[in-house]
């Protein structure tokens, strides 16, 4: 197969259900398509565990949260279930010109879709989660990235947040567009 190819390790195969149906290979390969075009950050302070830059080529991870958790007796490693979250919330917010709440319900689908597709319990994650959001939520702001995108804070109104966050821009982290 050729390495131009946009998941060239994978190999082209038949699937034995229909391909509508939610895969675990289809999820793998968007995830690793997704990775290719982004760039991981787990050093910033990011309210509300994720988010992104400006221009869709950065996906932040808070640095608090862990990269793992336990289900099962089953290590689970949660960045590639955020970044599929968080690109497909900015591809509909950018693209389809959505409200950040309609845009992040539709990425939970997505994100709810490939940690069940990977036989990982729903509930066990997003309880995981939630205990970092409150927490992460809480903290004292000190490395904001001054590229993250703040559209999702504006559209909750969270004005208090986002002054928070602004003192908190870490230098040279990138340049931030002031919006009106």
């Amino acid at each position: 197969m050729p390495t131009t190819s946009c998941h060239p390790l994978a190999p082209h195969r038949k699937l034995r259900i229909p391909d509508w149906y939610v895969s675990t290979l289809m999820l793998e390969r968007t995830v690793d398509a997704i990775l290719k075009r982004v760039t991981l950050r787990r050093d910033c302070d990011i309210p509300y565990l994720a988010g992104y830059s400006q221009d869709g080529r950065t996906i932040y991870i808070d640095r608090h949260l862990p990269r793992t958790f336990t289900d099962k007796g089953r290590t689970v490693e949660v960045d590639r279930y955020l970044i599929l979250h968080e690109a497909v919330e900015k591809a509909l917010i950018d693209e389809l010109d959505l409200h950040y709440l309609h845009a992040h319900q539709i990425a939970t689908r997505a994100e709810e879709s490939a940690v069940r597709a990977d036989r990982i319990s729903w509930r066990a994650y997003d309880r995981f989660m939630q205990q970092y959001v409150k927490t992460v939520g809480d903290e004292r702001l000190q490395h904001v990235p001054a590229d993250l995108d703040l559209k999702p804070y504006r559209d909750e109104h969270d004005r208090d947040l986002i002054a928070r966050m602004e003192k908190a821009e870490r230098p040279g982290s990138g340049t931030r567009q002031r919006k009106p």
